[in-house]
């Protein structure tokens, strides 16, 4: 099971769910085509605490 597969099921579980993805290279889980997926949140590593702490404000925050 690969990180999208495992969101994916807990979202299921859980609709209201937000999902941050990390990665050190783009997952054809999530990347189409150059482009990620449009639900899609993603944080490069190497990332450090300030833009991790921002991202997750930014997930927590969304509307989907």
């Amino acid at each position: 099971m690969n990180g999208r597969e495992l969101a994916d099921q807990a979202l299921r579980m859980f609709p209201l769910l937000k999902v941050l993805y990390t990665s050190g290279y783009m997952e054809n889980a999530i990347v189409h085509h150059g482009r990620l997926d449009h639900d899609v949140e993603l944080l490069s590593k190497p990332y450090d605490r300030r833009e991790l702490a921002a991202k997750v404000r930014k997930v927590l925050e969304s509307k989907h």
